[in-house]
């Protein structure tokens, strides 16, 4: 086991693997905009990028304002080679949120948190405004 540092963690509606190893993020966001309650975000990703060395398992989990689970990933593995870097790309699909406010990304490395980040979930009355 090493060490690793998050670098920066991102929220986008999809990614793609490009030439070169290069990644794109399309429709990175931090708020999302739903008609009423319940709703389901039928796709969204958790972009990753860890630097360090060694072998880790992370995972991603949503929590609501009170801090209930709303959904959590399953453990997936990488590894950095020294003086490397790796990213880490966690997809949900079908998410149901139950309730608008301040929703919590917690970020995971070998069984603890290592960040926490907000998503803004908002109630929209005008359905043009929907994610």
């Amino acid at each position: 086991m090493g060490e690793a540092t998050l670098g920066y963690s991102l929220v986008c509606d999809d990614v793609r693997l490009e030439v070169g190893n290069k990644l794109s993020l399309m429709g990175v966001f931090q708020n999302v905009f739903l008609p009423g309650f319940p709703s389901t975000v039928v796709k969204f990703a958790v972009v990753n990028h860890w630097e360090g060395e060694g072998d880790f398992e992370t995972r991603v989990r949503v929590l609501d304002p009170l801090r209930r689970e709303t959904v959590i990933s399953t453990p997936g593995s990488f590894s950095i080679a020294p003086q490397g870097h790796a990213d880490n790309i966690t997809i949900f699909t079908n998410v149901t949120f139950s309730q608008a406010g301040p929703h919590t990304i917690q970020i995971y490395l070998s069984g603890e948190v290592v960040s926490e980040s907000p998503l803004f979930v908002h109630h929209v009355q005008d359905a043009g405004q929907v994610n």
